[in-house]
């Protein structure tokens, strides 16, 4: 049975990857999860703040301090570094050190020139491809959805410029023109794109006037999304496309290559059901294949994606109509 696959140009044996995270905080768990089959590791995201943090930090800890008084010349007290980014470089390269599979980090970044070094700075601390994740909050009243887009765009360009290893971006779904952003980023030079970023929960307490936030789990039913986000490209883009969020079942991962996927990403599942669970869901993809008599994954990849229907559009619409028709709102 072959499911094998490539991701971001990097041959895999398999498309069940582990994504972005808490999973991959802990040398035992990452080792437990290599072992267990785990294609690739994403980690998770480093922030551009921690970096303005850190730097900050030590400039009111030491060259402030510099003239402070005249027989201070010579005194320094000891830097108070934030642990985020030192930390951060310093467990991806143990990381790389523990595991012989590909090692992706993750960058969520805030200005241009912070993108592009923080990215140069994951490069050089060993990563095999780095994640761009790619948000905007969209709270500016000021700013258009073109400029948000422009400027994301330059990200990835001014990134691929600055470092020779795979770029992918990790994309929300709330994009007026997905596919033509997707386009966009396609000539950029993206090497991968990764839908879609899961969001907090938000929620308001009405007596204590606070707000409140939380991550739930994700399940099955999370998956539609992405779906339709990968069958929309499929073949009509040249970077490699990941699915993220909503990947429970051996199942799951049949229709996310039939939809287009060459990965998919995995988080919530593992952590309901440990490290292990990986060599569950490839057991059971070989059956599926085996019962279904697909040889490999290569030859079902894409066949439910849009470039195989005449008239997407026409689709859509009357799957929406349909919708309607049934009392289904």
């Amino acid at each position: 049975m072959n499911l094998t696959t490539e991701y971001l140009g990097i041959p895999l044996p398999h498309p069940l990857i582990v994504g972005a995270g808490p999973l991959t905080d802990d040398l035992d768990t990452v080792k437990q999860l290599e072992d267990a089959g785990a294609a690739a590791l994403v980690l998770r995201s480093l922030y551009e703040e921690e970096i303005i943090g850190e730097q900050m930090s030590t400039f009111f800890h030491t060259d402030s301090h510099g003239e402070s008084s005249a027989e201070a010349g010579s005194y320094f007290p000891e830097p108070e570094f934030a642990l985020g980014p030192d930390e951060y470089l310093e467990h991806l390269r143990k990381v790389k050190k523990a595991v012989s599979v590909p090692v992706i980090a993750s960058l969520n970044g805030v200005t241009v020139s912070g993108w592009t070094s923080c990215a140069r700075l994951l490069e050089q601390a060993g990563a095999d491809a780095v994640e761009l994740n790619l948000y905007n909050s969209a709270s500016d009243m000021a700013t258009s959805a073109a400029e948000v887009e422009s400027r994301m765009i330059q990200i990835v360009r001014n990134v691929k410029q600055e470092v020779t290893i795979p770029v992918a971006a990790k994309l929300s779904s709330r994009f007026t023109a997905f596919a033509n952003f997707a386009t966009q980023l396609d000539a950029a030079g993206v090497d991968g794109l990764v839908l879609f970023t899961r969001f907090y929960r938000v929620d308001i307490d009405v007596l204590e006037l606070e707000v409140l936030s939380a991550v739930d789990l994700s399940d099955s039913s999370d998956l539609e999304l992405r779906l339709k986000g990968v069958a929309v490209l499929s073949g009509r883009v040249r970077p490699s496309l990941a699915i993220t969020g909503g990947v429970h079942t051996a199942l799951d991962v049949v229709k996310a290559t039939m939809a287009g996927a060459h990965v998919t990403q995995l988080v919530s599942a593992l952590l309901k059901h440990g490290p292990n669970y990986l060599r569950t869901l490839r057991a059971q993809l070989e059956a599926w294949m085996t019962e279904n008599e697909w040889p490999s994954l290569n030859e079902i990849r894409g066949n439910m994606g849009f470039q195989r229907i005449p008239d997407p559009a026409a689709y859509e619409r009357a799957t929406f109509r349909k919708m309607f028709a049934a009392g289904g709102v």
